[in-house]
């Protein structure tokens, strides 16, 4: 989160085979020793899908001036739910880890405002299913308790094993 960006070489997303360079216990073969970056170009196949992912992920990052440099402060967390909820600047970001509980109205505290989705990892241009609107623009909830801090409540409708992130208008 601070600084890092782990989506390359060592951690096989989306790549059907392992990376093993040439070496003593692999009779020195170059059989392995090759990313297959040719699959994001088939679009038979699921990787173009993570491909598309990645690129607007990057650009979600790359519209927040010095995005690496922006705190990070955790908005919900939620073991039971498996729901983690942190912001960086104008941005939210919403993931649910359940790999079988979608949540709807599921709530926490925001900045007072309106909010546009800017990033679901559930959308159909990802190969998600595309269960919510992402055209819809979120406003918070008043809540009376939360005046002096400027927070209301934030319901979205999360899928499970999904992520979306928000972007404050």
């Amino acid at each position: 989160i601070n600084g890092g960006y782990l989506n390359f070489m060592g951690n096989e997303f989306g790549h059907p085979e392992w990376i093993d360079f040439p070496r003593e216990g692999n009779g020195w073969s170059y059989k392995y020793a090759r990313r297959q970056w040719n699959l994001v170009d088939n679009k038979d196949l699921c990787y173009h899908w993570l491909g598309d992912f990645d690129r607007e992920m990057l650009r979600v990052i790359k519209s927040v001036k010095n995005f690496q440099n922006t705190p990070v402060q955790e908005i919900w967390h939620n073991d039971g739910d498996q729901v983690l909820a942190f912001m960086r600047g104008d941005l939210i970001f919403v993931f649910n880890f359940s790999p079988t509980r979608s949540f709807t109205d599921y709530g926490f505290l925001v900045p007072t405002g309106s909010y546009d989705v800017v990033l679901n990892t559930d959308s159909v241009d990802f190969g998600g299913h595309g269960f919510a609107d992402d055209s819809v623009t979120h406003l918070t909830n008043y809540d009376p308790l939360f005046v002096k801090d400027h927070k209301e409540w934030l319901k979205l409708y999360i899928p499970a094993r999904s992520a979306v992130v928000l972007k404050k208008n």
